[in-house]
């Protein structure tokens, strides 16, 4: 399956770039220091551990099941990443081009210490959503975490969210063992409202 063409998506307090091998001592950087805010998360641990993590994200996109972005500041310094997953495709008649998801996912979000509780996040999901809802015309985006995720899952519902709800002994958990993993969506009905809640938070 060939996926979906590969964008810049850029806001006033943040650019989210195509993920390249380019990004990992950007990426080792922003994992360095007090890592207990990345709670849950699986983030690149130095820069070996950054080019693994890259090359793993650049195989799956190149499945088709993922596109995986650096997040960086207007001045250039990277400060994460993020990516859509769990890209689906299915006919639905309505003309879709080949490579264009009717669902996706957004996840496997982190940021730096610095960029955490800032603009960042939330233009960083404004983009994500308007590409997915408005340039790919998508059903649904999911968004799930590590159910002990209360930080994680308080943000998912602050964009506006709805909960699903918790599927047991779902994956991996990035500490070890299975995780229970809470699970959210947004459907196309419901993004109007989404991006006027974003958009308002942003001013």
């Amino acid at each position: 399956m060939t996926g979906p063409a590969s964008v810049v998506l850029a806001g006033r307090h943040v650019r989210l770039e195509p993920l390249t091998l380019a990004h990992a001592a950007g990426l080792a950087a922003a994992g360095a220091g007090d890592r207990s805010t990345f709670g849950l998360t699986s983030v690149p641990d130095g820069e070996n551990s950054a080019v693994a993590y890259i090359a793993a994200l650049l195989a799956d996109a190149g499945g088709g099941s993922v596109l995986p972005f650096a997040t960086v500041l207007p001045d250039g310094e990277v400060v994460g990443a993020t990516r859509f997953l769990d890209l689906q495709y299915w006919p639905l008649g309505d003309a879709r081009p080949a490579g264009v998801p009717v669902v996706a996912e957004i996840g496997g979000t982190w940021l730096a210490p610095k960029a955490q509780r800032t603009a960042v996040n939330t233009e960083a999901k404004l983009l994500l959503l308007t590409h997915a809802f408005e340039a790919w015309r998508v059903r649904r985006v999911s968004l799930k975490t590590d159910a002990r995720n209360g930080r994680s899952r308080a943000a998912i519902e602050r964009l506006g969210a709805r909960f699903d709800g918790v599927l047991r002994a779902h994956s991996p958990a990035a500490d070890g063992g299975l995780r229970d993993t809470a699970f959210f969506s947004i459907l196309d009905t419901e993004w109007p409202s989404v991006r006027a809640g974003l958009r308002t938070r942003l001013r």
